[in-house]
């Protein structure tokens, strides 16, 4: 299969990594095949939490590093990387725990991987090979935010408020902004930034051909 290469797009919550990843996404098909390619989500790797009642589900901190089972995702990036199969979890929002059933994921040439938490973690750090931060102004994420939790989470905006308020915000500054300095790549305005989209597939083309 060749060399593997790993990407990490970073950044605070609804800062436009999903959007990157699937436009990454799309043009590496469009050049490797689908087969070639594994996108992993941080969230994926919320800890299992069916232990708990819903209540004391709810009060987890979610943006902290601890609610997170790093070392798994490290293990799996290195059997993706050794050319080896996982079985990656599969998180509820809306029961904030792991479901039963796992999403197979094969091993490809580019893996991508996002999340906010995910240049916070030196072990996770030196999987990668590219590391992209988003860098989004809060009150933009904190929009779109407000608009997806309504919409796919069913959230109300005094459960979003009281969160952001709580532990999104402070989560921020205390873990996502300082990890921007390991970053390989910072991208202003979102998700839509062709120069950078344009300078990732270029050293992934390099990285691929060593």
């Amino acid at each position: 299969m060749g060399k593997t290469t790993i990407i990490a797009i970073a950044g605070a919550s609804a800062s436009g990594k999903s959007l990157f990843a699937s436009t990454v996404y799309q043009q590496l098909v469009a050049e490797l095949g689908s087969d070639g390619i594994a996108i992993l989500a941080e969230d994926a790797y919320y800890r299992d939490q069916t232990h708990l009642s819903l209540e004391q589900r709810q009060l987890t901190n979610y943006d902290h590093p601890s609610a997170f089972e790093h070392k798994l995702l490290a293990k799996h990036l290195q059997q993706l990387r050794d050319g080896k199969s996982i079985e990656m979890p599969q998180y509820s929002y809306t029961t904030h725990t792991r479901l039963a059933e796992t999403i197979p994921v094969s091993p490809g040439r580019v893996v991508m991987v996002e999340g906010i938490l995910l240049l916070s973690d030196p072990e996770l750090r030196e999987h990668f090979d590219i590391s992209v931060f988003m860098d989004t102004p809060l009150d933009i994420c904190l929009l779109r935010r407000m608009q997806r939790d309504l919409e796919e989470r069913g959230r109300s905006i005094s459960s979003i408020t009281e969160q952001y308020q709580a532990t999104v915000r402070p989560a921020f500054f205390e873990f996502i902004l300082p990890s921007k300095q390991f970053a390989d790549l910072v991208v202003t305005r979102g998700g839509q930034n062709e120069i950078a989209i344009d300078l990732i597939q270029s050293k992934i083309r390099q990285l691929l051909a060593e």
